[in-house]
């Protein structure tokens, strides 16, 4: 069951942390090709750009531009659960 996250916590207030983190495709939810990588084990993992952000984060907007299609774990990440604390302490904020 989820906590309602404290209400300084937001998306717009952390740019983005979650979309530096390597994203497994385990399931098939849509995601568009270009925005895919497989390593040389043809596990499939989102694209990431050379500064590590996931390719499929829109820079202007820092929200995700494939939101309705975004891999299982990307929909699984919860605003002000653990793992989302754990990664805005990681950047500062």
């Amino acid at each position: 069951m989820s906590q309602v996250p404290p209400a300084s916590l937001s998306c717009s207030t952390c740019e983005a942390c979650c979309c530096r983190l390597e994203v497994l495709l385990i399931t098939d939810t849509g995601v568009p090709s270009q925005y895919i990588k497989k390593n040389p084990h043809e596990i499939s993992t989102m694209l990431r750009l050379a500064d590590g952000w996931c390719a499929a984060l829109d820079r202007n907007t820092m929200r995700c531009s494939i939101y309705e299609v975004r891999p299982l774990i990307c929909r699984e990440f919860e605003l002000g659960e653990a793992d989302c604390r754990s990664e805005r302490a990681k950047f500062g904020y």
